[in-house]
């Protein structure tokens, strides 16, 4: 029979992003499988998750937790509720958190470790409070899984953590979604950025530090130098928690021109991605790194930094560079000028990307639930 598993996707945000992807793809790709869905999300989600999975059971929380010390509360005590409403087997809680005292065996998907290895990159309180909820999943989950093999290693290194209870599920991505454009999307897309046909260099993502994106405004200016037709540099997404993208976008000379949409729909990606010269994704640190996994689907010719979980994805069908703002410098000038190279890792990246399926995902998260409720000793329950 197929265990009943209850996904807290209360914790999506509204902008959705990588988390929201990750648990969309994740359940559409679970529904109608060998698992009895049940997914609790935000009264204001329930809808979409209807959509999404059509054999599983949405259940909307309460309203008061869209607010998140609210949520957070309703995890210890409302989620087990509802987990016995709906006669759930094992709770999936996929974003850190968890219920501490649950009668039921529960996984935790811990996406990032860089909380513990690389602080600084994080505000004080959001370190600290994911190092907290991290050392809880790991001291007391059934199973703990990661995107990645190196997020696993990092567990192991910097928390001592059991391996064996460490399950690796890599990523998906979606290609009805991601896909290369039309020149209708491309154009729509770099019409709405005021550019008008003009090239341009793209990242997407959280604009902070640890996305190394001031490093990378300030490796495109000294790439642009002497271009008589230099690309424009497009920062797709919300800002972070610092300053930091705002000194270096300051410094900018007046004659480069820089585009920050902030979030853009989902349906204008493949047409931002797709119709980049580069996607440039030089992060000091991911867990993942999905924007590297959607621009490659996209056709994009990407640049990234060979770092942590980001060789997994990207393999040998993308350009790495150090993070640093030389050599960032160094890697956009070489491609601008080699067009070649570009059109080859734009087909390198895109057969890639086929090798990532939340098909896959979903059955390595079965595999997981499965070990959760067969284990002897279920970690964390008194």
């Amino acid at each position: 029979m197929a265990p009943r598993v209850l996904v807290d996707a209360t914790a999506v945000p509204a902008d959705r992003g990588g988390v929201g992807r990750y648990v969309d793809g994740l359940i559409g790709a679970l529904d109608g499988g060998d698992v009895n869905l049940v997914v609790v999300c935000q009264r204001s989600d329930a809808e979409r998750f209807a959509r999404l999975a059509t054999h599983a059971e949405v259940v909307p929380g309460p309203s008061a937790i869209s607010h998140r010390p609210a949520r957070l509360a309703w995890e210890q005590t409302g989620l087990q509720l509802v987990a016995q409403q709906v006669g759930a087997q094992l709770i999936h809680s996929p974003y850190y958190t968890m219920p501490l005292h649950a009668n039921l065996p529960v996984v935790v998907t811990v996406h990032d470790v860089t909380f513990f290895s690389e602080p600084e990159l994080h505000s004080a309180v959001r370190a600290g409070f994911y190092r907290s909820a991290t050392r809880t999943a790991v001291r007391r989950a059934a199973r703990v899984i990661v995107p990645s093999q190196a997020t696993r290693d990092e567990l192991v290194r910097v928390l001592d953590a059991d391996a064996d209870r460490i399950d690796v599920a890599l990523h998906g991505v979606d290609l009805a979604t991601f896909h290369p454009p039309t020149e209708t999307e491309r154009m729509r897309v770099s019409d709405r950025l005021g550019l008008h046909g003009r090239p341009y260099v793209a990242f997407l993502g959280l604009l902070e530090r640890r996305k190394n994106v001031p490093d990378l405004v300030r490796g495109w200016v000294q790439a642009c130098e002497g271009l008589p037709e230099p690309p424009a540099l497009v920062l797709a997404g919300s800002s972070g928690w610092d300053d930091g993208v705002d000194q270096a976008v300051a410094e900018v000379p007046s004659h480069l021109k820089i585009v920050r949409p902030g979030y853009l729909r989902p349906a204008d990606l493949p047409g931002l991605l797709g119709g980049a010269m580069i996607v440039a994704y030089p992060s000091k640190a991911e867990g993942f790194g999905l924007p590297v996994l959607e621009a490659m689907a996209c056709g994009a010719c990407v640049m990234t930094a060979r770092r942590l979980s980001l060789p997994e994805v990207g393999g040998d069908a993308v350009e790495y560079t150090e993070p640093d703002t030389d050599s960032i410098a160094r890697c956009l000038r070489s491609l601008i000028a080699d067009e070649g190279r570009r059109a080859h890792l734009s087909a390198s990246g895109q057969a890639r990307a086929r090798e990532f399926t939340w098909a896959a995902s979903a059955a390595a998260h079965l595999d997981s639930y499965e070990r959760a409720l067969s284990a002897t000793v279920v970690h964390g329950v008194p």
